[in-house]
């Protein structure tokens, strides 16, 4: 099913940044080392900041996922966001890698963080991601129980929005088994779409790209769904302290001129994008 998109739109492109600060290097990576902090103070303290100017500049609004310890730790620059009227959506507490959480610590991690949005920023978010684009068995059930509308960090779509099934049996030989889909939407992404592992320096990464091979991806990945998936939407997952570098910001920039040449493109927040779902599909 396509979204309904505002007359004369024919396809939403989400810019979506995953403002994780120092979080991501605490939970996900396990290292609490003074370099790897200050990466991501540069996110909070630079990167953020250029890219609300970027998104003011092209009239871009888009949708923030930030974990509850960025809030804490840069209270400033998570204001700043709001303030400049950028959707603020849930992304773990602390960069939490949530595949390894048993059932109830993710259930309480949740709750912690619904509830810390409350007080943070005076309001509950309507949409999650997962922090390292991963979830447990049991992360859509969750969020439905805690009213979550949308989800994004799966990957069984690349332009639709859709209803994701869990695999419940595994078998090697007969196939494996779905369960029912899900009440919360998914706006799938995409490691390819996502800048922190194409672009991000890290010790022992062989993959980094040149930002050139990463443009001219992004090009070609918003040609087709322009060309071939009317009523979809593109979703980039973007990070301050990666994006927000000098020379990837301006590949950012490139791409958003490439993208503003082409008419009927969208630029919502993804629960604006979810308003306009059409219905469900499997």
């Amino acid at each position: 099913m396509t979204l309904r998109l505002p007359e004369g739109k024919r396809l939403a492109v989400s810019l979506s940044p995953d403002f994780d600060a120092h979080s991501v290097w605490i939970g996900t990576f396990r290292t609490s080392s003074q370099m790897s902090l200050s990466r991501g103070e540069f996110g909070a303290e630079v990167g953020a900041p250029r890219l609300l100017e970027t998104f003011e500049r092209y009239g871009i609004t888009t949708t923030w996922c930030i974990p509850t310890h960025t809030m804490q730790t840069f209270p400033g620059a998570v204001a700043a966001v709001a303030e400049a009227g950028h959707e603020i959506a849930a992304h773990g507490v602390y960069h939490e890698y949530v595949p390894k959480l048993e059932l109830e610590e993710e259930r309480r991690l949740m709750e912690l963080q619904l509830r810390m949005h409350e007080e943070l920023i005076g309001r509950r978010p309507r949409g999650y991601r997962s922090p390292a684009l991963d979830i447990t068995d049991h992360t859509l059930d969750i969020l439905h129980e805690f009213g979550i509308e949308w989800d994004s960090s799966l990957m069984g779509r690349d332009f639709y929005p859709y209803h994701p099934r869990m695999v419940t049996s595994i078998d090697l030989e007969l196939g494996n088994q779905f369960g029912a889909p899900s009440p919360v939407l998914e706006f799938p992404v995409s490691w390819g779409l996502d800048d922190f592992p194409e672009l991000e320096m890290l010790k022992g990464n062989a993959t980094q790209q040149a930002n050139e091979v990463v443009l001219q991806r992004w090009k070609d990945a918003f040609d087709f769904a322009y060309q071939r998936c009317p009523g979809g939407m593109m979703t980039l997952t973007l990070h301050p302290q990666t994006i927000g570098r000098s020379h990837n910001l301006l590949m950012l920039e490139k791409f958003i001129e490439y993208v503003l040449g082409h008419d009927g493109v969208w630029f919502p927040t993804i629960s604006e994008a979810a308003d306009t779902w059409a219905g469900s599909a499997a």
